[in-house]
């Protein structure tokens, strides 16, 4: 009963801690599941190609093909961030399903107080795993 005490004296500092854990798991899963040197290489070759874009604004047949170019590497980006996604994205359903039934009589705006410390929770956390 010791979740429940906390929820009812407590529920702001308990969603807080709830979101902490969340960020934390799921900076976690991205660590492992992202090969960061290969994502490091995609974002590397999207920052030259929008320099490159820059330089070629007056001639749209080289835009369209400079585009065409970045278009790929962001489909590969994408590629390597969905792994994660598709193992945290069912708890993370179930999580908040239980979250709204706990905390909603308690605390009204629960919600908000979630996604402000996840927000900076997750931005800290990718700091500290040096995720990209």
């Amino acid at each position: 009963m010791a979740i429940i005490d906390l929820i009812t004296t407590y529920p702001k500092t308990a969603i807080i801690l709830f979101s902490l854990a969340v960020s934390l798991a799921i900076t976690i899963v991205n660590k492992f599941m992202i090969n960061q040197e290969k994502m490091k290489e995609i974002k590397a070759k999207q920052k030259a190609l929008q320099e490159e874009m820059k330089k070629n604004k007056d001639n749209p047949a080289k835009m369209m093909e400079i585009q065409k170019e970045l278009m790929s590497h962001m489909g590969a980006s994408m590629k390597h961030s969905f792994k994660p996604m598709l193992i945290t994205f069912i708890p993370l359903l179930l999580l908040f399903g239980w979250l709204r039934g706990i905390f909603s009589p308690v605390l009204s705006s629960w919600i908000w107080y979630y996604i402000i410390a996840s927000i900076a929770s997750s931005l800290i956390f990718r700091k500290l795993f040096k995720l990209e």
